[in-house]
Parts: structure tokens; sequence; C-alpha cells
């Protein structure tokens, strides 16, 4: 049994010196290509680092001040002003989007710019730019969801807005949950199928009793139980 173990040490070390004496003699061969291969790769390096420094990081600066007469004129539901003339000499959210590619902030002026064509009745460029946007965190994929399920309800494609709404319903947070799960099953109950509405409803009911959602639940639950 030693004598076992003894020649598969023996067996790995021979392993390892043939791989170092491999590699050792690559290094010699191509000490050259590698060492320019190296310099390029810091050279690459060293460029995205300033792009992002020099370039970017005071784009997305520049953007962010940009943004601020269009987020105003979205709160105060102007929302065609806020796309394209927000006043005062500022982008809309359109021009931010092609004039700061790449930033943050062009990234969620696409959300800002879908919703203002969703409340303008402009339903498949807000599906257009919702599904452009690329949500972080923990409730913006929630709200992009729910906001494309609204899209694809309004366009009639009941298929694509249950499939978005079950992706908003299908999350945890105790205010957007329970609103998208109610939406999901008046959607389900819109298109005949009670028992699905239903065990939606009773999700409700069991898991978010308290939330706005929730207080006049029974309503709908009795609805679809006749």
């Amino acid at each position: 049994m030693a004598k076992k173990k003894k020649k598969q040490s023996e067996e790995v070390l021979v392993d390892i010196v043939e791989v170092r004496d491999q590699a050792q003699s690559f290094l010699d061969a191509n000490q050259r290509l590698i060492f320019g291969t190296l310099v390029a790769l810091v050279v690459l390096v060293g460029s995205f680092i300033a792009y992002k420094n020099l370039y970017q990081i005071p784009r997305q600066g520049e953007a962010v001040e940009q943004m601020f007469r269009a987020q105003g004129q979205f709160e105060r539901d102007s929302f065609a002003l806020a796309l394209t003339n927000p006043g005062g000499g500022y982008l809309g959210f359109l021009d931010i989007i092609q004039n700061y590619k790449g930033t943050k902030a062009a990234n969620l002026s696409k959300y800002y710019t879908g919703i203002s064509y969703l409340h303008l009745g402009k339903y498949d460029a807000a599906a257009s730019y919702l599904e452009d946007f690329k949500p972080t965190g923990n409730i913006s994929p929630i709200m992009r969801n729910g906001a494309l399920g609204d899209a694809y309800a309004e366009m009639g494609d009941m298929g694509k807005a249950e499939a978005q709404y079950r992706k908003a319903a299908n999350t945890n947070n105790e205010a957007l949950t329970p609103y998208y799960m109610k939406k999901l099953g008046m959607l389900l109950e819109s298109q005949g199928q009670n028992d699905q509405a239903k065990t939606w409803y009773e999700k409700i009911k069991t898991d978010y009793p308290t939330s706005a959602s929730g207080r006049d639940i029974e309503k709908y639950l009795s609805r679809v139980s006749q």
C-alpha cells in the first residue's frame, strides 16, 4: 500500500515537473509575443479606466443635469414636453438617450420615455423603449415588467401582457407585488380564466392582506367564485 502511494506521488511529481518545463519552454520561445500582449493589455485596461474617468463619468454628470427639467415635466404629467422640450434650454428624454449613450442617465431616460409614451397612448413606442431599458436593483425590474404588461394589454396582446404581469407578480415587494398580482388576476378574469384569477387573488389575501390591493380583495374573490 505504501509503495502504491509512493508511486502515485512520484507520478504526480513527474507531471508537475513536465508541466513546469513545458511552461518555461513556452515562455522562452514566446517571450517577445507575451511581453507585447501584456503591454497591449495594460494599455487597453489603462485606456478603459481613462475613458471611464475622463469621458464617461463627466458625461453622466452632464446627463443628470440635463434630466432635471425633463423629470420635473414628467412629474407634472407634461409627458410630451418631458420627451422633447422641457424648457430652459434643457434636453428632453429623447435627446438625452441620443446624446449620452452608454450612461446610466440615458438608460433611465428610456424608462421615463416608455412611461411617457404609455400615457400619451403610443403603446408601440412605449413597449420599445421599456424593452430597451436595463433595470437594476429590486424595484425597477418590477416597474419595468409591469409597465410592459400595461403597454401590451393596451395593444391587445394579452399573451405578452400576461407574461410581463407574471414577472412583476412573482416578486416580493409589499407595495408593487400585490398590485401586479391583482392586475394579473384581472387580466386572467377578463380572459375567462376565473380559476387562475382566483389563485392570484387568494395569494394577495394570504400574503398581502394589509396592502392597498388586499383591502378590497374579497370583492374580486367573490366575483370569480360564483
